[in-house]
């Protein structure tokens, strides 16, 4: 009983301890060339994995895909495919496939290799030796066999390669070989995540460790004077049992003392082993204390030297702007200049469609300068047949014309005042945006309601598409847009104030333009906007905006998130889509610049007719256009009717699509030159004003959004007074009233806390924040919980009767 009692105290023993291990590494880069798409993409991070690839297969050989493809060993006939990669080369298979490649050139001849599981392409054979034209992985691809002679190779939506051979044998010999490479890049790909290295702990993750190895070396010294007392103890207690049993007494009496005994010897021999235990494993954790402790003390030096580093780089970078600034004069068509060039075309960009152009390669963003007459505006709903050319009529001209005379067209300048941004944003990676105390040197003397008011800068599009008889060609107008929202926002890469809770803004622009706005901040954290906007022109446009946002270190995301809904009053046709992702770049080191990038759905609730739009991130490798989006408008049954084409900081273009008889009597996709015939230009850009470097490159309707106007209720953001300040260039004083505002928040936040806290107590009914101009219901068209208008601001306003308003500056 003893022994199985004192090996069941021992159990498995100190042996049985292990070390702390390091977790797997994480999933290993595997990435695309370029933006891809339909349309073929420059020589894009897949042209830097083939190389990589190349070199670790370690020279001639098989490639990854392990294939040996059946076939003639001589080369192709024009249009063909060629056969399994010679030694040298390292392929599986190489030769010449049909790339589908856009409405406007249609399938084009390249030379596609596969080689370590990936597939790329180039223009020719010999281009094989400097430049690649695109990469997909075939670990995480799709193959999909579409025809006798066409098939699919798609990762999940970011690139998709329609292809083309010139026979069924053909394809059929690529196909087999794709899926025998995609098996062995799998398989690749599990063996690379097994035998991977350590993931690298981050800062919090040291810290936390760094308390548990203070904690636990409390716990072991307590658990030495323990022992030390248990031995004390147990030795005391056997003496006095061992007197005990010297004296005279009754046999019964000396059979429980003897049981007593026999039970402290083995509590004595289970302590000795528990002491000896503890005692193997205080060695332990000390050796590996001291491990950790070097670890966590190298990682930290480390830390502190790339802190320095940047700040030094940041610091520089800082300085040879102000030199240059001071030194120099740029030309008219510099890059980044917008006075005298303001009156020529950009001619950096070229044709979008000719991919057969030596465009230059952009490895930085420019400002791009527009031409004054740009002789877009015009009426009518016939897309395929109307000039992109017509004016509009002479009396709404001269009225826009007595408009502007009557609002400002400027702002004071921008001051410029130098500050680290490295010191305040060191210490906010990962965090949310929003909750971060920023000053107004961030920002630009704008709230985030009056940016999101911009989005009607270009409502006019809007008006020709209620005028529109043709749902497909409505939704070309509403797409248009759709892409145009994002126009102002290239070269504005300063933070807009947060909306404080309760605040609003108006935008009456009835008598000159038709329509009126109301936005009103609902939420703040998270923070949401809720906007609502009608004309007497036929639509109404309704939308809540809820912005996450993360700092990255590098660059900055901001993900809106929320449905945009456009109603046409005539037709009754309901329109919904959401917004991409904004990404600002170089928030450290560098000139910021701004992208934006993902997939927008535009959805006719009525008729069933959608419109996808791609917008393409931006790529330093790429010979695309900079900021492309593409987008097709389909019927019900999937037909495409349009073809959408332009940058979402320039212009849009469709084209209308018509079905050309194929070679097995299907249909096939239009040839180029008749594509281009029917291109219709439905949106470009209007110019910037002068000297708009100066004013935060603010557009004409920025520029008048913060004047003052008389009869706007008290909670408007013009009555900002941060934002006011900001803006005439008082900073310091504008820093001050923006912390006693955001101070005068914190308090009404904890006042309703602890409102409902206490409610909640006494059990009585408490009653949350609640809009006053918006009320939160179900969308009867998304099903989603939104705000929607409830009504009543213009009467309030007409009457002048704000006394249902908080005080909130």
């Amino acid at each position: 009983m003893a022994a199985t009692e004192l090996r069941g105290v021992m159990g498995p023993g100190p042996t049985a301890m292990a070390a702390p291990g390091g977790g797997g590494a994480g999933p290993p880069m595997v990435g695309g060339g370029g933006a891809g798409g339909r349309g073929d993409s420059g020589p894009g991070s897949g042209a830097v994995q083939s190389t990589v690839a190349a070199v670790s297969a370690g020279g001639p050989g098989p490639g990854a895909g392990g294939v040996a493809a059946a076939g003639p060993a001589t080369a192709p006939p024009a249009g063909g495919s060629g056969g399994s990669g010679a030694g040298g080369s390292g392929s599986a298979r190489e030769g010449w496939l049909f790339k589908w490649t856009n409405y406007i050139k249609g399938y084009q001849r390249r030379w596609f290799v596969l080689s370590n599981g990936l597939l790329s392409y180039y223009r020719s054979k010999a281009e094989m030796r400097h430049t690649c034209r695109g990469t997909i992985n075939l670990a995480t691809a799709n193959i999909t066999v579409e025809d006798s002679c066409n098939f699919i190779i798609s990762n999940g939506g970011a690139q998709t390669y329609h292809l083309k051979a010139s026979s069924e044998v053909e394809r059929q010999r690529w196909v087999t070989a794709l899926e025998l490479a995609k098996a062995k890049a799998v398989k690749m790909l599990a063996e690379s995540d097994e035998s991977g290295d350590e993931e690298s702990v981050s800062q919090t993750d040291k810290t936390e460790l760094q308390n548990t190895l203070r904690t636990l070396s409390s716990k072991v010294e307590d658990l030495s004077t323990c022992n030390d007392l248990i031995a004390k103890h147990g030795t005391a207690l056997q003496r006095s049992l061992s007197e005990l049993e010297s004296l005279r007494l009754p046999a019964e009496s000396n059979e429980k003392i003897k049981q007593v005994n026999e039970r402290a010897t083995l509590f004595r021999i289970t302590s000795n082993a528990m002491i000896n235990a503890c005692r193997d494993f205080l060695v332990l954790a000390q050796t590996h204390s001291k491990k950790w402790q070097k670890s966590l003390q190298y990682e930290r030096d480390q830390r502190i030297r790339l802190e320095e580093t940047l700040e030094q780089l940041a610091k520089q970078h800082n300085h040879l702007e102000r030199a240059f600034r001071g030194a120099t004069v740029l030309p008219a068509n510099t890059p980044g200049s917008t006075g005298s060039g303001k009156d020529q075309c950009c001619s950096g960009k070229g044709d979008m469609s000719d991919e057969d152009d030596e465009n230059e390669f952009f490895d930085a963003p420019e400002i791009i300068t527009m031409p004054e007459n740009l002789g877009h505006k015009r009426t009518g709903s016939n897309i395929s047949g109307a000039s992109s050319d017509i004016s509009l009529d002479e009396q709404y001209k001269h009225q826009l014309e007595e408009t502007k005379k009557e609002k400002r067209t400027r702002i004071p300048y921008k001051p410029n005042y130098s500050l680290n941004l490295w010191s305040i944003m060191k210490n906010c990676i990962g965090k949310e945006l929003s909750k971060i105390p920023m000053p107004v040197n961030f920002n630009e003397p704008l709230s985030m309601l009056q940016r999101l008011t911009e989005d009607l800068e270009y409502h006019e599009l809007l008006d020709r598409a209620a005028k529109c008889e043709n749902s497909l060609e409505q939704l070309c107008y509403v797409a248009a847009f759709t892409v145009s929202s994002y126009s102002t926002t290239v070269f504005r890469t300063s933070k807009p104030f947060n909306p404080l809770l309760g605040e609003t803004f108006e935008l009456d622009r009835l008598e000159e333009n038709g329509y009126r706005s109301l936005c009103e901040q609902v939420s703040h954290h998270p923070p949401a906007a809720a906007h609502h906007a009608e004309s007497k022109n036929g639509w109404t446009l309704r939308q809540e905006i809820k912005i996450t946002s993360k700092f990255r270190g590098k660059y900055l995301s901001i993900m809106p998130l929320g449905s945009i809904h456009c109603i046409f009053h005539a037709t009754g046709r309901h329109y919904t889509w959401k917004k991409v992702t904004t990404t600002v770049h170089n928030i450290i080191v560098g000139k910021l610049w701004i992208d934006q990038s993902g997939e927008i759905d535009i959805v006719n609730h009525k008729t069933g007719d959608k419109c996808n739009l791609k917008f393409v991130p931006y790529s330093y490798f790429s010979r695309d256009v900079a900021r492309k989006v593409t987008g097709e408008v389909t019927d019900p049954s999937g037909k495409v009717h349009f073809a959408l084409l332009g940058t979402w900081d320039e212009k849009m273009d469709c084209f209308k699509v018509q079905p050309v008889i194929g070679e097995n009597g299907g249909d096939a996709r239009q040839r180029g030159h008749e594509a281009e015939e029917s291109r219709v230009m439905l949106w470009k850009r209007n110019p910037l004003p002068k000297n708009a470097e100066n004013m935060y490159y603010f557009s004409e309707l920025a520029l008048t959004l913060n004047a003052w106007e008389a009869g706007t209720a008290p909670t408007d953001s013009r009555l900002r007074p941060d934002q006011r300040l900001m803006e005439n260039g008082r900073w310091d004083e504008a820093n001050a009233e923006k912390q006693r505002l955001e101070e005068k928040q914190r308090l009404s936040r904890k006042k309703r806390e602890a409102e409902a806290m206490k409610a909640t107590e006494d059990g009585t009914p408490y009653d949350p924040y609640k809009a006053l101009w918006f009320e939160r219901k179900k969308d009867p068209v998304t099903k989603e919980l939104t705000h929607i208008y409830r009504g009543g601001y213009w009467e309030c306003k007409e009457k002048q009767d704000w006394s249902s308003c908080p005080d909130i500056f």
